[in-house]
């Protein structure tokens, strides 16, 4: 037990250096700094290189390190946040969202891609303290928090910049007013928040013995649950949130096994969000709409598409595309539609109902292992399978999301992400139906009314015609007066609450649809690929779905197909490596963001509320 409870200090002491970066740009810029994992990850393969390949000292590598991911977090805040100072703190998030994956994969490229073991500069295990062993290193990690963290804070207190910084956090315009420069201030918070992330980036691939580029997003969510569990703004509650989070880990492990990871530490990020979401040394923040029509939805040069000239593309894309196409094309061509799917139906979410989600991986994992699990295991023929799938994906997602609604602005968004790495891992902790982390083999091609859906031709024409019957219901509901009522809550949520509608439960009811024909995608993914497990239901294609729905216009069903075309056809079409596509994701991402936030289609409403 002794051994569990160090083990949980040691890597509280590293969540806390990360959670402490993550806190104190929210407090300055309020804004949730997704990259802050990446500049980790560079830190810990910045320090291998300079230690195992260079063969500097590591305190010498340490400076360098530091003085390097502090120029990067600088970096990210003048291209990615800064131009975006004005918009709703969402469009930030996405930004640092697109720069954490240019980094990452920019590490990945330099660097290399693989997992390379960390030089053991300090002993990790030469201290005998009651019947286990602590490490040099554990104890110079130990001091170096506790040295920054003093240092930290006599800075904030004492130092003129410092003092800037929390004026700054107070009150940004009255600051500038007051002559502060708050957008140097701002700059040198990201500087160093981002300097000390690359310097846990260094301990904890000492402590865990290897290092990776592609490491970043899952320590930084982790560092982000710490910060939330502290109190977000909260330099002492980002260290005291990532002991609470470290200590759970520890004995949650312990006790019920290292499978339980994500579970104990996501679920722990939703408790704090729809329990406390000001965290423990903060008070909550009032919660109060966010609408994205300021970032996403903003005036643009319009680009209609009338209904028969979609007809007519689709008749081309059915009789024609497969006749002229190989079986290469129309397999990414599936992957093109299956994803098109998903999109079209977020638009409903985040285009009308104004709410961005960004854990749809959620529901397309329930989607997938439905479908997979009662035509594998139970002998269910495809297409009820797949309406099960759908109706479950949307039954599911919507219980586990019931409590995020009372809450407002980006942290709908980041209670989402939570509840859809908490879906994938209760479903590799449920390894009787799931078949665990193994995944399910053998997942049959489509059969549908006699017919075998066993070539990449036959799997296009199907989807396309899941695609069509996807946007007739999308542009059925954003017609109708249901559609009417969701753009007034997405609109202006408080006067569409004067006015009488239940905005929660109409952002309620976007997402129940947007998570059904969610669960339908997967489905279509899991039977042409032919074998799913939890890995497939990551991050990134949560990210990538958001991608596609921000490229094409988030009010736009259309659009949503353009955006699917777009970044999964070109970078197939240009046979980009892995590494190359996330790259290109993310710099469409920050340059849509950037340049053009209302997507490539745009849709003019003008928005009236009912009686």
């Amino acid at each position: 037990m002794l051994d569990t409870l160090v083990s949980g200090l040691v890597h509280g002491n590293a969540y806390a250096l990360v959670a402490v970066g993550i806190t104190l740009i929210f407090g300055v810029a309020n804004v949730v700094n997704f990259a802050h994992g990446s500049v980790f990850a560079l830190g810990s393969v910045l320090g291998w290189w300079l230690i195992a390949q260079h063969h500097l000292p590591w305190w010498l590598a340490s400076v360098l390190v530091v003085a390097a991911t502090a120029l990067v977090g600088v970096l990210i805040d003048v291209i990615a946040v800064q131009p975006l100072r004005r918009a709703p703190a969402v469009a930030a998030l996405l930004a640092t969202v697109a720069a954490g994956l240019i980094i990452e994969n920019l590490a990945a490229i330099g660097f290399g891609p693989d997992t390379r073991p960390f030089p053991e500069v300090l002993a990790t295990d030469d201290i005998p303290v009651g019947g286990i062993r602590l490490g040099t290193s554990d104890l110079v990690m130990f001091v170096i928090t506790l040295t920054v963290m003093t240092g930290l804070w006599g800075f904030l207190r004492f130092a003129r910049y410092g003092l800037a910084i929390r004026a700054t956090a107070q009150d940004p315009d009255a600051a500038a007013q007051m002559g502060i420069p708050v957008a140097r201030v701002r700059s040198l918070a990201f500087a160093v928040a981002s300097g000390l992330g690359g310097l846990a980036g260094i301990f904890v691939g000492l402590y865990n013995s290897n290092v990776s580029p592609t490491s970043g997003s899952v320590v930084g969510m982790t560092g982000f649950v710490a910060a939330t569990v502290g109190g977000l703004g909260s330099i002492p509650g980002a260290v005291l949130g990532g002991f609470v989070l470290g200590l759970v880990e520890a004995f949650g492990i312990y006790w019920l096994g290292d499978g339980y990871r994500d579970l104990l530490t996501f679920g722990l990020l939703v408790l704090f969000l729809v329990l406390r979401p000001g965290g423990l040394l903060t008070r909550p923040p009032a919660v109060e709409s966010e609408p994205m029509t300021g970032t996403f939805l903003g005036s643009g040069r319009q680009l209609p598409v009338r209904d028969w000239q979609a007809g007519v593309v689709f008749l081309l894309a059915l009789t024609v595309l497969p006749v002229v196409s190989n079986s290469y094309a129309m397999s990414v061509g599936t992957q093109i539609l299956a994803y098109a799917v998903i999109a079209v139906s977020m638009t409903l979410v985040a285009g009308a109902a104004g709410q961005l989600v960004i854990g749809q991986a959620g529901p397309i994992a329930i989607g997938a292992y439905t479908s997979a699990v009662l035509t594998v295991g139970h002998g269910w023929s495809f297409l009820p399978a797949v309406v099960a799938a759908g109706v479950l994906a949307a039954v599911l997602s919507s219980v586990l999301a019931a409590p995020l609604w009372r809450l407002g602005g980006h942290y709908v968004a980041i209670a989402t992400l939570g509840i859809g790495i908490v879906t994938v891992a209760l479903i590799r902790i449920w390894e009787p139906v799931t078949r665990g982390s193994y995944g399910i083999f053998g997942i049959p091609a489509p059969r549908l009314f006699g017919i075998e859906f066993d070539t990449s031709r036959a799997l296009f024409r199907l989807d396309l015609v899941f695609l069509g019957l996807t946007l007739l219901v999308v542009l059925a509901v954003t017609r109708s007066r249901l559609g009417l009522v969701l753009r007034a809550v997405g609109a202006d949520e408080t006067a569409a609450r004067a006015a009488g509608i239940r905005a929660r439960d109409y952002k309620a009811l976007a997402f129940a649809v947007a998570a059904f024909f969610s669960g339908i995608g997967g489905a279509l993914l899991a039977h042409q690929y032919g074998y799913i497990d939890p890995t497939v239901f990551n991050l990134p294609m949560s990210l990538l779905a958001v991608t596609i729905l921000v490229l094409g216009g988030t009010a736009s069903p259309y659009g949503a197909v353009l955006g699917s075309v777009v970044l999964i056809g070109l970078p197939e079409a240009l046979r980009l490596a892995p590494s190359a596509r996330i790259l290109l994701y993310g710099a469409v991402l920050l340059v849509i963001i950037r340049f053009r936030p209302q997507g490539l289609l745009t849709r003019s409403h003008r928005v009236a509320i009912p009686a």
